[in-house]
């Protein structure tokens, strides 16, 4: 009877591998006080993890025949670098801009496959781990795919949003990307003795300096929110898919479910590795592109 007075629902099932282990909850979709420290931890052991198979596969490299390894890298090397070398023409810049757009591919790819490992696996892990400290090992929360956080998807896009500011000043000049700031996408109008030219650039720099900041949030924003919705969703797919799992008892019923999920998990697994490679490749991309319209003058 005990055993089942605490069996968890789905709905508290699924709530408790959505909470995160940190400093609280937070308050709204915003929330600085929060501090998730699972988001932070795996996101730092998998940005080492990529530095270290990028650290091998450079000191394994040889001028002969390569391995698979070495082959697979190179290809992500000559393909990262040829699409920087489109978007990005200032070939001072390529030499940080490059290596940055293959960190981004290589760490993100990293963070999004954390939704291949089983749902409960590392939380039953940290379960333990946690209860054997002297807590309520039910109150183990642990979310491992980083990227179905909204506070580390929107830090990464903060960082190619202040990246791109420092290109506008570096190439532009400060002089140059304040002066754009004002005058572009409208224009502006010549001042002269006529009071009508000074309201005129008011407004025109107004509206200039409005619809510049405007873009610049919705270019971050849009970056961010889009690799956490298709993570988040798919975090959530593989959710009702262990549901699925859990359902299994010793009847016909029991045994359809758990086939179903054997058969429907394999396919969204196989499906997801191709959505967690392209949302990598869509995030690095728009990295380029970003960085590439700051060195464009309007």
């Amino acid at each position: 009877m005990a055993a089942e007075e605490h069996a968890q629902t789905s709905g508290e099932y699924i709530i408790h591998h959505l909470t995160h282990f940190g400093t609280g909850k937070p308050k709204g979709l915003v929330d600085f006080s929060v501090i998730n420290f699972d988001s932070v931890v795996i996101s730092a052991a998998l940005g080492a993890l990529g530095c270290f198979i990028m650290w091998l596969a450079a000191r394994k490299v040889t001028s002969g025949v390569p391995g698979r390894f070495q082959a697979a890298v190179e290809f992500l090397f000559e393909l990262v670098d040829n699409e920087a070398k489109g978007i990005v023409h200032n070939a001072e810049s390529r030499k940080l801009v490059a290596p940055l757009a293959l960190t981004v591919f290589v760490w993100i790819f990293l963070l999004n496959a954390m939704d291949l490992l089983p749902v409960d696996f590392l939380p039953a892990i940290w379960g333990l781990i946690y209860g054997a400290s002297g807590h309520d090992a039910e109150h183990a929360f642990l979310r491992v795919v980083p990227t179905a956080d909204l506070s580390i998807t929107m830090a990464l896009s903060v960082g190619v949003l202040i990246l791109c500011l420092f290109y506008s000043v570096k190439i532009k000049g400060l002089g140059g990307f304040l002066h754009e700031l004002y005058t572009a996408p409208f224009g502006t109008v010549k001042m002269s003795a006529n009071p009508l030219s000074w309201i005129g650039f008011i407004l025109l720099s107004v509206a200039n300096v409005a619809m510049q900041l405007v873009e610049f949030v919705s270019k971050t924003v849009s970056h961010g929110m889009r690799l956490f919705g298709n993570m988040y969703a798919g975090e959530l797919i593989f959710l009702l898919l262990a549901l699925l799992g859990g359902a299994f008892t010793l009847s016909v019923g029991g045994v359809i479910l758990a086939l179903l999920q054997i058969g429907f998990g394999w396919v969204w697994a196989v499906f997801h590795i191709l959505i967690i490679t392209l949302q990598a490749f869509v995030f690095m991309m728009l990295t380029l592109v970003y960085i590439g319209q700051a060195h464009d003058s309007h």
